[in-house]
This record gives structure tokens, C-alpha cells and sequence, in this order.
């Protein structure tokens, strides 16, 4: 059976969430940041050699790596679901949004929340930061020619993205007014039992950030 290791208030909601919405059998153990810190602490770090979540266990295999791990639980117990695959037109977006939310996004996000603490050049802030903005653009413009970002359908690649909209903005804030079409969808996913299931399992104390 599967083990979700699950660090409150991070990426590895998006794990607990897909086995929700596959109504899979795992078992869950959640570990709180710490205190002073909020990092990790030391019990989660020793989970995996890179010592960040999320991570699995499925037997004696350990797995890290949020894309990783969606593939793998897909592949291996998904039977099908919540993926697009090659024979279908929209295959190429599938992929594309599967690959930008921790490729492109997530960075941008990472930066935006690293120089609004350090400070520094207004130039190079502003240039930095514009990523994160031209990300957002892109989600943007994608929602509003499409329900999901890989077209009409839930996906995977929802449940991959949707960390950066969310989540993510408790470390790097980010006003969502200027995007209607990412505050219809973030309700759209709000909806959905198997969200609201593993938001209520995985940061209960959290209130979902869909507005």
C-alpha cells in the first residue's frame, strides 16, 4: 500500500489530492514544520536523501519528486484516469501544463518569495519578478479558452498546477483581483469532494486559498 508523507502546508497536498480523486487506499502521515524554523523537521528530511516533500512510500520503494511521484501513482494505479494521452489532440497541453507548474511557475514563485526577503537592485527585483507575472498571464489567458488546463476535462495537469495558484501564495503573496478567469477556475476546484477531502485531511487549520 501506498504511505503519503505528507509536510503540512507544501507541494505534497497535490499527492494526498490525487489519490483522493483516485480513491485509492494509502495511509497518511502528516509531520508539522517547525516551529521557529518552518522548514522541515528532521524526521521528514530523513525520508529521502534531498530531504523535501513530498515524498512516497509504495512497498520499499521511496520516491520524491512531485512530478515523479504523480507519474508513477498514474502509471501504476490510475488505470487511465486523469491523464490525456498521445492519440488525443490535446495531448501537447496535457503535457505542457503537466511540465510548467514545477518547471516554469513554481521557480518564478520561489524568486518572487526569495527577493521579496532579501531585498535588493529595483531593476533586477523587477526583472525577476516579471516572470512570475508572465506566468500568471499564461494561466490566465489558458483559462479562458479552456475549463481545465488541458481542455474540457480534469486532469492531472489541474492537480499539478494548482499549488501555484494556491498554496504557494502563503509564502509568496500574490493578489488574485486581476484574473478572473484563475479566481472562476480556483472555484471550480474548490467544488470538487476529493479536493475538499484532502484539503481537510492535509492542512485542516489551513483555509483554502481559492479566492
Amino acid at each position: 500500500m501506498l504511505t503519503v508523507h505528507h509536510l503540512g502546508i507544501s507541494q505534497s497536498d497535490r499527492i494526498v489530492w490525487l489519490c483522493e480523486e483516485l480513491e485509492l487506499p494509502y495511509t497518511f502521515v502528516k509531520y508539522d514544520r517547525d516551529p521557529m524554523t518552518r522548514m522541515a523537521p528532521a524526521a521528514y528530511k530523513a525520508l529521502h536523501p534531498f530531504g523535501t516533500a513530498p515524498v512516497i512510500n509504495d512497498g520499499d520503494l521511496t520516491l520524491g519528486e512531485t512530478g515523479a511521484i504523480m507519474e508513477y501513482i498514474l502509471t501504476k494505479y490510475g488505470k487511465g484516469a486523469l491523464v490525456v494521452g498521445p492519440d488525443k489532440p490535446n495531448y501537447a497541453d496535457y503535457l505542457f501544463w503537466f511540465h510548467f507548474a514545477n518547471g516554469s511557475m513554481m521557480p518564478a514563485g520561489m524568486v518572487d518569495m526569495v527577493v521579496g526577503m532579501i531585498g535588493g537592485d529595483a531593476d533586477l527585483l523587477k526583472a525577476l519578478r516579471a516572470r512570475a507575472d508572465t506566468a500568471h498571464a499564461m494561466v490566465e489567458d489558458r483559462l479562458g479558452k479552456a475549463p481545465y488546463f488541458a481542455g474540457d476535462d480534469f486532469t492531472a495537469a489541474d492537480i499539478i498546477m494548482l499549488f501555484p495558484l494556491t498554496t504557494m501564495r502563503a509564502f509568496a503573496p500574490r493578489d488574485l483581483t486581476p484574473y478572473p478567469n484563475i479566481r472562476a477556475y480556483l472555484q471550480r476546484i474548490g467544488a470538487r469532494p476529493a479536493y475538499q477531502r484532502a484539503m481537510a485531511k492535509a492542512d485542516p487549520d489551513l483555509p483554502p486559498m481559492l479566492t
